[in-house]
């Protein structure tokens, strides 16, 4: 998933706040008064939360692999 289609709301938390919105809706999934409509659209904006942390997680990659790389050049 392209970071266009994630909504700007999760776009601007950080990774914490994305992690504990997907332990919130993990929470509320498992919990037994859920309508299917609602279990949908809460998973589907787990997936969205979970696209933006992995994003994160590469954009930190790439500037740690860049800092090695210019560290080893000096």
């Amino acid at each position: 998933m392209k970071s266009k289609n994630i909504p700007a709301d999760i776009r601007s938390k950080t990774t914490k706040e994305a992690q504990n919105e997907i332990k919130e809706i993990i929470s509320s999934l498992e919990s037994d008064e859920n309508k299917l409509q609602d279990s949908i659209e809460k998973y589907n904006r787990m997936l969205h939360l979970n696209n933006h942390i992995q994003e994160k997680f590469r954009e930190k990659s790439k500037e740690i692999s860049k800092s090695s790389k210019f560290k080893k050049q000096l």
